[in-house]
């Protein structure tokens, strides 16, 4: 195996609360809209892209419109993070720090730009993670942005570790091992490789 790619929200830590107070000052601050995002709302949209994320939250403006204010909520809560950043599940900081002795780390999502920087500058990983990519810098799908991740590294032989239905139907897509972080937001039924805590991995890998 010559790497590990991680997703971030439900597998790496947990932003539910500092995002949701962002995107409602974005809200207040920036339109007329009769909206309140809730914890409950925002998990139900963690792991899909940005383009479906306006779709579903703000059906009522056009298009461009939906996107262009997408950008402005995504701006607060990068600026929030800085400040407030999410809470890292227990063991993440070790568990990638052990991998990293024997794996090079990488990080897919498919959030927006910023994101993954502000996750690896507040949690202290910075030195353990290789490379990252994410939907904001591709505009991809996420099995072709695994893919492209995969292509500029030279990795033939990885595993991905997420949360989520959609990281399991992307891997199969990008022909790559899923592991199912099942502490985190989704429901996978049918993985074949679980994880109750990140630190599993250590006993899987290591």
């Amino acid at each position: 195996m010559d790497g590990i790619i991680f997703d971030v929200d439900g597998t790496l830590w947990d932003s539910t609360d500092s995002v949701t107070e962002s995107w409602n000052l974005a809200i207040r601050e920036n339109s007329d809209m009769d909206l309140t995002i809730t914890a409950d709302i925002l998990k139900g949209l963690f792991g899909k892209t940005m383009t479906e994320i306006a779709d579903s939250l703000f059906p009522s403006l056009p298009e461009k419109e939906r996107l262009e204010f997408l950008d402005i909520c995504y701006d607060y809560e990068n600026r929030h993070l800085e400040v407030h950043p999410g809470d890292l599940y227990e063991g993440v900081v070790e568990t990638i720090r052990k991998l990293a002795e024997k794996y090079p780390l990488f990080i897919v999502s498919n959030c927006q730009r910023g994101y993954i920087e502000v996750m690896i500058k507040t949690s202290g990983i910075g030195s353990c993670i290789r490379d990252h990519l994410c939907f904001g810098e591709t505009g991809t799908p996420k099995g072709e942005t695994i893919r492209t991740l995969m292509k500029r590294n030279g990795l033939k032989d990885v595993v991905y570790v997420g949360d989520t239905q959609g990281d399991a139907d992307a891997c199969r897509d990008a022909g790559v091992p899923f592991v199912f972080a099942e502490y985190g937001f989704g429901d996978v039924p049918d993985a074949e490789t679980k994880i109750s805590r990140i630190s599993d991995l250590c006993g899987m890998y290591l």
